[in-house]
Order: C-alpha cells, then structure tokens, then sequence
C-alpha cells in the first residue's frame, strides 16, 4: 500500500507544473485524496481534496483559482495542476489518502526567478 508522488520541480513565478500521485495496494476509487503542502516556516497545510468518483472538489483558499485537482481512476493517480505559481507555493507537496495515516513521500516544488 503506498503513494508516490512525481511532477515537482523548479519553475519560475507565474509558471505551472503538474504534480502525479500514483496509488497501489488498495482500491482507489472508494477513497478521497488529499494534497498537502509544508512551506518553509510552515506547519503543513491542506491544498485540495477531491471526492471518490471526482463527485465533489474542494481548496484552500490560498490556492483556489490557481490549483486544480484531479483524478484518473483507471489509472489510480490523483493530479494537482498548479497554475501563475508564486513563490509563496515553494514546498514540499504531498498527496494523502484522506481520512487515513497514508501519506506519500512529498515532492519538491521550487517557484524562483
């Protein structure tokens, strides 16, 4: 059972990346998934959630508009496409199986000039 996130890396403000979190060892659709982020000076905090079956989408609000989350699953991955990045977004990103102790490895996402 785990989750592994891909898709960080260093882009400049106003840049996006997709961020992928692939799932294995239990059955993904029944879930909601989670992305979080820790910031540098920053407990981590909650980015976005999208229901099982994509039924419901929700954000923080420091992100809505800019983020959107999605999920494929037949492809059991969950998707955070981050647009007119800012430097503020730098950290480390982490996709969750929500309501649960799974959390993947997180994946670093750099926004710099």
């Amino acid at each position: 059972v785990q989750l592994v996130e891909s898709g960080g890396g260093l882009v400049q403000p106003g840049g996006s990346l997709r961020l992928s979190c692939a799932a294995s060892g239990f059955p993904f659709n029944f879930y909601d998934m989670n992305w979080y982020r820790h910031t540098p000076g920053k407990a981590r905090e909650f980015v976005a959630t999208i229901g099982s079956r994509s039924l419901y989408t929700n954000y923080a609000d420091s992100v809505k508009g800019r983020f959107t989350i999605s999920r494929d699953d037949g492809l059991n991955r969950v998707y955070l496409q981050m647009t007119r990045l800012k430097s503020e977004d730098t950290g480390v990103y982490y996709c969750r199986r929500a309501g649960t102790s799974l959390w993947g490895q997180g994946t670093q996402v750099t926004v710099s000039s």
